[in-house]
C-alpha cells in the first residue's frame, strides 16, 4: 500500500445541499448545514444497509492488513474504502484516520522487513455479528479473520499466520439520512492483531507478596545461543497440537474468559495445553499461587491469571527462565507486560520453530503461529519473559 504517499485530499468528503437563495430580497442567506432538503426521520437499519456496514468494514480492515503486505496487494493506489459514497460511507475525520493508521502500518511493514519478515499476500473477511440503534447511531459489532502468507517461507517454516479480532464500529446518520462511519474501535481484551495500532490492555494486578518470585526478563536481540530441550517429561508436540485446535475456537471442557474477565482468556489457554501436553493439577485453594488446576468447573487462580501463572510456574520448579526470547522452543511459553510496570499483562504459547524464530499461538485476539519477531519489532518498548517448560 502506496499509504505513506496519500495526498490529503485523496478522500473528498462530499458537500450536501447548497445554500437556497431566499424568496425575500435583503434576507441573508441560511447556513449550508439547514439548507436543502428538510431533515428526515430517524432512518431505519434495514437489511440492505446491514450488508453495507458489513462492506464498508471488510474494506477497512482489508485496507489495513493490505499496508502490511508487500507487493502489489500491499501497493494499491486507492484505498478500498475510497469506493464508498452516497447511503454509507466514512465521515471525513474517519477517513484522516484511516489514511494515518495506514501510514503507520507501512512504517510497521518495514520494521518486520528489517527483522526479516514479509508476507506476500493476504485475505481478510469481516462477519457482522450484531447491529444496535439507537436514534441515528448504529453500533455494529464484527469479526475480522485475517490470514497472511509468509514470504519465502523456507523448508518447516510456516507458510501461514492468522488471527481473529472484534471490533465495534460507530455510524452516525447525517440529515439527509446518510450513514457515515465515525468511530472504529477494537474490543478484544488483549489488543495484539498484527494491522492493529490499538495499544495492548494492561492487566492491573495486585502484586504478589515478596514471598513470589520475580521472573527475569528476557532479551530480544537476534541469535543467541541455542538452549535445546533435553528433558522428555512432557508431551511438548501435543501442547501445540491443542493449541493449534482450539487457536480460534474454544473448548467447552473450560470456561472462556475472552472480553469476560480482566486478561481475557490467554492464560487460560495456555495453561489447557500445558495439560494437554502432560502437566498434572495440583489441588488445593483456589488463591494459593502454589496450586494449580482447572476444569469446567473451577480454575484455580494460577490456571487462569497471568501473574499467577508465573508464581506458580516458578514455585513449583516446572519452568525455568531463558535468557533470550529466540531461546523459546515448541511448548516453552512467553509472556509480555506491555507497560513495563512489573505486572505482566499476556500469556501465549510456542507451537513452531524454523531458521531460529519461534512461533506463538495465542488466545486474545485468538492468533495462530504469530513469529516472535514480529512481537518483538511491533512491540519494541514492552518487556518479555521466556519460560522453559
Amino acid at each position: 500500500m502506496k499509504s505513506r504517499k496519500l495526498s490529503g485530499t485523496r478522500r473528498r468528503v462530499t458537500i450536501l445541499g447548497a445554500a437556497a437563495t431566499s424568496v425575500v430580497a435583503g434576507v441573508a442567506l441560511l447556513p449550508n448545514w439547514s439548507a436543502g432538503a428538510a431533515v428526515v426521520d430517524d432512518p431505519t437499519v434495514d437489511a440492505r444497509t446491514k450488508a453495507t456496514f458489513q462492506r464498508l468494514a471488510d474494506a477497512v480492515f482489508t485496507d489495513r492488513t493490505d499496508a502490511l503486505v508487500t507487493g502489489a496487494q500491499g501497493d494499491r493506489d486507492k484505498p478500498l474504502t475510497n469506493g464508498f459514497s452516497g447511503d454509507v460511507k466514512l465521515s471525513s475525520g474517519t477517513a484522516r484516520t484511516e489514511d494515518a493508521t495506514l501510514s503507520s502500518l507501512g512504517q510497521r511493514k518495514d520494521k518486520l522487513a528489517k527483522a526479516g519478515e514479509k508476507y506476500s499476500k493476504a485475505t481478510t473477511t469481516v462477519t457482522l455479528n450484531a447491529t444496535r440503534v439507537t436514534g441515528r447511531t448504529a453500533k455494529a459489532d464484527v469479526t475480522e479473520t485475517t490470514t497472511l502468507t509468509y514470504a519465502r517461507a523456507r523448508g518447516n517454516a510456516p507458510k501461514t499466520t492468522g488471527f481473529q479480532a472484534q471490533h465495534e464500529l460507530t455510524f452516525k446518520a447525517d440529515q439527509q439520512g446518510t450513514w457515515q462511519l465515525t468511530d472504529v474501535r477494537d474490543t478484544d481484551q488483549g489488543g495484539l492483531a498484527i494491522n492493529t495500532l490499538s495499544k495492548p490492555v494492561a492487566v492491573k494486578t495486585a502484586k504478589a507478596d515478596d514471598t513470589m518470585p520475580n521472573a527475569p526478563r528476557a532479551a530480544t536481540s537476534w541469535n543467541p545461543p541455542a538452549v535445546p530441550k533435553t528433558g522428555t517429561t512432557y508431551d511438548y508436540k501435543a501442547m501445540a497440537a491443542y493449541a493449534e485446535k482450539y487457536w480460534n475456537v474454544y473448548n467447552k471442557d473450560y470456561p472462556d474468559y475472552n472480553n469476560h474477565t480482566a486478561g481475557g482468556d490467554c492464560t487460560n489457554f495456555v495453561s489447557q495445553s500445558l495439560k494437554a501436553g502432560g502437566w498434572k493439577h495440583v489441588p488445593g485453594y483456589v488463591y494459593d499461587y502454589t496450586k494449580w488446576f482447572g476444569n469446567a468447573d473451577i480454575q484455580s487462580d494460577s490456571f487462569v491469571g497471568v501473574n499467577e501463572w508465573s508464581w506458580f510456574a516458578q514455585n513449583s520448579k516446572r519452568t525455568t527462565p531463558l535468557a533470550n526470547v529466540y531461546q523459546l522452543e515448541v511448548g516453552d511459553v512467553l509472556q509480555m507486560d506491555f507497560d513495563r510496570d512489573g505486572s505482566k499483562d499476556h500469556t501465549m504459547i510456542v507451537t513452531a520453530k524454523s531458521n531460529g524464530i519461534p512461533y506463538v499461538t495465542y488466545h486474545s485476539n485468538n492468533t495462530f503461529r504469530r513469529s516472535v519477531a514480529s512481537l518483538v519489532a511491533s512491540y519494541p518498548t514492552s518487556y518479555f519473559y521466556a519460560y522453559r517448560t
